[in-house]
């Protein structure tokens, strides 16, 4: 047996981390450098070399722009939205027209078919845990079809799906805009390219009504004629303005193989799962495809740059050069493969194959991919090799026996793992309830690596201090190799794909631990370069995929509400993400002894003290990753009183005295009031239900002009009323038909408590007594609707709370009604200045959602 203690030849800790920082360095570097890598803008519409059309990024961006800007926030209900549909009809019938005239020039076996579809429906809507009701009043669809014109080419079709609307504060320009342009682009290559003739369809949905929580392709899912024959979908999407297309969900094999064939693939199977897990609040259009059409499909979006997602700014100067042409070409490659002779679509007809693939793009979009029947096997192969591998070169110190020495080895790996989570939680802890310095890491992706980073280093060097001298550094090394293949292996045997990374972690490690004989110099320690050649490949791997994931979480964590441990979320993140980037920390900790250890705890102490002192007067916001607010001009048409409600979607400290200073700028108080409780009855908030859980809001009363009369009384009268209702006294129970007229006002929301045995919205209603809610989405200048429901009743009164929004009362979406008559009411003048005195105070930090609001209570 020999000794743990380090060959004097061996360099020391300085000159080994110098050594190691190529590594260290250049594998993160490498990784960004791939992930920011977009390919080159074109401007023009044909290939000057080969005369053939190609997808110009210029002529996306101006779709984009004439949409988010020229027509502006395309709110369902509001005329935006209509002049949207409008405009997108006329082009559909531009690309009609152009393949009417290339098929008589040519005599290519081509047809497009356009239809502007409208309707009503329902359907249920569950979110975030709570059961939800959406109903829709003649909300509009634009369909575009290319065939080859024969009833055989048009019996399986490849869907495509982007959204004309935007959501209530934003532009929409890469939210959904950019995907408009897309498939706008897409067609008329398609159309212009010489022999091009699909054998399979493809239809082209433009749906205008994803924001109000997918209405839009529920409508054409259940009620258009060509919806049966769809057998896959390509749903593009926007959470970002900037990077490349992220494939973040694949539902079958055939999809996966399609994508495959894609120029610049970019996803993996760790984004498909985590998508796929729920743990993103978040969702598309695709979950109506596959609840109501059973298809499989790719959904893809722009991830990069989330701090954007549904934000003012989200306009066409943010959108990254490059980011157009990804996705233009990407989705312009699947299309020809689906509508090809190679397409599967005749084979999904037969139902979709449940993916059981490990796939990821690895350096210059390279696309890799295994069965989960091939994982199990290379993985299994693994880790009985590495078990024999760890037995044939084992070396142990003093008289430890093999078993031994790896149980030893396996406490000290456990207790890294551990001291990597808990210290960056100690400092979150810290950082949110005694330096009250919450979200401070927000306004950058990788901020947290600065702020986390060190604390994580600190706990897995910490760890490993009273262990060193009682482990050979080689045991070290087969323990981690035999961990991480253990790891891969049995999240493979119940089908979780991402034991992948830890495969990729274990494979090189596995390698140059065979090899290292070769670079050793007296055969019985592990060199130095071993340490470099292992550590590369996981490095680069982790970066590869911490790099996206971070894009997408910080900013999303940061906005989970105030309730959410945010910091503590973000620190766990880092932790996993990093861990598995540098697994040789913990041999490299037992290396050099336990003085060298100690120096290396009080250094990485040094940083992480610095890092929090650093934080800590950090700012969390700036002008281009704002915080959101929340602004609800509330006019309450039965108390006659009028409120100002104020809510932010986080936990960064501050808030309070802004709400402070907006009630002593606008409100009638000198003090801010207490929160408000958030919970489903408070239905003030119930046009952000169920999103408003997320919510800390504050009311402040506002002074009601002497003489006041509410238009929403009088000739824009909010009301409802039953035009049917009959008790049944034996049976105990009340049916009525409700009828809700919000003239002037969108989105209305009506709230109550009862128990419902049966109603015209679904055939489920929960069999107990329940808070309901019921959203309504309508085409501009659709007024009214109606509700028929069948209740318990107890003789009494039903209470409904309802609610909507102004058609005219948003800003700055509305801010033109300002100069027409009537200025646009209270809330609008309201909002003018507000807007502007948040502008002025915060330095352009704050994001205001400002609605106008109309709300009561009836009693029917």
């Amino acid at each position: 047996m020999s000794s743990s203690k380090p060959s004097t030849r061996r360099w020391g800790p300085l000159r080994s981390l110098l050594f190691l920082s190529t590594v260290l360095l250049g594998a993160p570097l490498l990784a960004y450098r791939n992930h920011t890598t977009l390919p080159t803008p074109l401007t023009d519409l044909v290939d000057p070399s080969t005369g053939l059309p190609q997808i110009s990024e210029a002529k996306i961006l101006g779709y984009a722009k004439h949409l988010s800007e020229e027509i502006g926030y395309r709110t369902v209900g509001t005329k935006e939205h209509a002049l949207a549909d409008t405009w997108m009809v006329e082009q559909a019938n531009i690309i009609k027209k152009n393949c009417e005239e290339v098929v008589a020039a040519t005599g290519r076996k081509l047809e497009c078919e356009v239809s502007r579809q409208e309707g009503s429906g329902h359907h249920r809507f569950d979110m975030m845990g709570k059961r939800l009701y959406k109903t829709y009043v003649n909300l509009s669809n634009i369909v575009v079809r290319i065939s080859d014109g024969t009833d055989e080419g048009k019996a399986h079709a490849l869907l495509l799906n982007a959204h004309l609307d935007s959501t209530l504060p934003s532009p929409g320009a890469a939210d959904d805009a950019l995907s408009v342009g897309v498939m706008l682009e897409c067609m008329r290559v398609l159309v212009n390219t010489p022999g091009w003739s699909p054998k399979h369809a493809a239809i082209f949905l433009f749906n205008n009504a994803e924001e109000s929580l997918q209405d839009a392709s529920h409508l054409f899912s259940t009620q258009h004629p060509w919806a049966p024959t769809a057998r896959a979908v390509i749903n593009l999407e926007a959470a970002g303005t900037t990077g490349r297309e992220l494939l973040f969900q694949a539902t079958s094999e055939q999809m996966i193989d399609a994508y495959s064939h894609v120029p610049r693939p970019y996803g993996t199977v760790f984004a498909n799962e985590i998508f796929s897990s729920g743990i993103i609040l978040s969702d598309t259009d695709f979950r109506q495809f596959d609840q109501y059409l059973n298809i499989s499909g790719l959904d893809m979006a722009i991830v990069g740059n989330s701090y954007l997602y549904h934000m003012r700014k989200d306009l066409v100067e943010n959108i990254e050069v490059g980011v157009a042409q990804h996705m233009g070409e990407n989705t312009l490659a699947l299309i020809k493969y689906m509508t090809g002779p190679s397409s599967s679509l005749e084979e999904l007809a037969q139902g979709p194959t449940p993916p059981r693939t490990v796939f990821l793009t690895y350096l210059g979009g390279v696309f890799v991919s295994w069965s989960f029947g091939t994982a199990k096997l290379m993985y299994g192969v693994l880790f009985l090799a590495s078990i024999v591998l760890a037995k044939v070169t084992f070396v142990g110190v003093g008289k430890n026996s093999f078993w031994e020495e790896q149980r030893r080895a396996a406490g000290a790996v456990c207790l890294g793992v551990v001291g990597t989570v808990v210290v960056p939680n100690i400092v979150a802890f810290v950082m949110r309830n005694v330096l009250r310095k919450s979200l401070s890491w927000f306004s950058s992706p990788f901020a947290p690596l600065a702020l986390y980073g060190p604390p994580m280093l600190l706990g897995a060097l910490s760890s490993q201090y009273l262990s060193v001298g009682k482990i050979h550094e080689k045991t070290l090394w087969t323990t981690l190799i035999l961990s991480q293949s253990f790891i891969a292996l049995a999240l493979q045997l119940v089908n979780i794909g991402s034991g992948a990374i830890f495969f990729m972690v274990a494979v090189p490690l596995f390698t140059v631990y065979i090899l290292n004989p070769l670079f050793s110099r007296d055969g019985n320690g592990m060199s130095l370069i071993s340490y470099a050649l292992a550590q590369f490949l996981p490095l680069l791997t982790s970066s590869l995929l911490t790099i996206p994931t971070l894009e997408v979480f910080v900013p999303l964590t940061g906005r989970q509400g105030a309730e959410a441990p945010a910091d503590h979320i973000i620190a766990c993140l880092i932790a996993i993400l990093v861990a598995p980037a540098l697994p040789l920390v913990i041999p490299l900790a037992h290396r050099f002894g336990k003085r060298a250890l100690g120096r290396g705890i009080i250094v990485t102490s040094i940083v992480a003290v610095a890092a929090i002192a650093y934080f800590s007067v950090r700012a969390p916001f700036d002008d281009m990753h704002q915080k959101r607010l929340f602004v609800l001009h509330m006019e309450n048409v039965t108390t006659s009183e009028q409120h100002l409600h104020l809510a932010a979607s986080d936990g960064a400290p501050g808030f309070e005295v802004l709400v402070e200073e907006i009630v002593k700028e606008f409100g009638t108080s000198e003090y801010a009031p207490k929160p408000v409780v958030m919970n489903d009855h408070n239905s003030d908030w119930d046009s952000l239900y169920p999103f408003s859980a997320f919510l800390t809001p504050f009311k402040v009363p506002l002074a009601v002009p002497a003489g006041y009369v509410s238009q929403w009384v009088n000739e824009n009268k909010f009301s409802i009323s039953a035009i049917e209702d009959v008790r049944d006294l034996g049976a105990g129970t009340r049916r009525m038909k409700i009828k809700i007229d919000h003239p002037g006002l969108i989105w209305t929301v009506i709230a109550f408590d009862a128990h419902v045995l049966n109603w015209d919205l679904d055939d489920n209603p929960p069999d107990e007594y329940a808070r309901h809610h019921i959203k309504e989405a309508s085409f501009y200048g659709t007024d009214s609707y109606t509700l028929e429901l069948t209740i318990k009743d107890a003789g009494g009164a039903l209470n409904i709370n309802y609610m909507g929004l102004q058609e005219k009362g948003m800003w700055p979406g509305k801010k033109s009604v300002l100069q027409e008559e009537g200025g646009g009411g209270a809330a609008m003048r309201m909002f003018e200045q507000l807007d502007g005195w948040l502008e002025r105070t915060s330095g352009g930090t704050v994001d205001a959602l400002l609605m106008g609001c109309v709300g009561g209570v009836v009693e029917l």
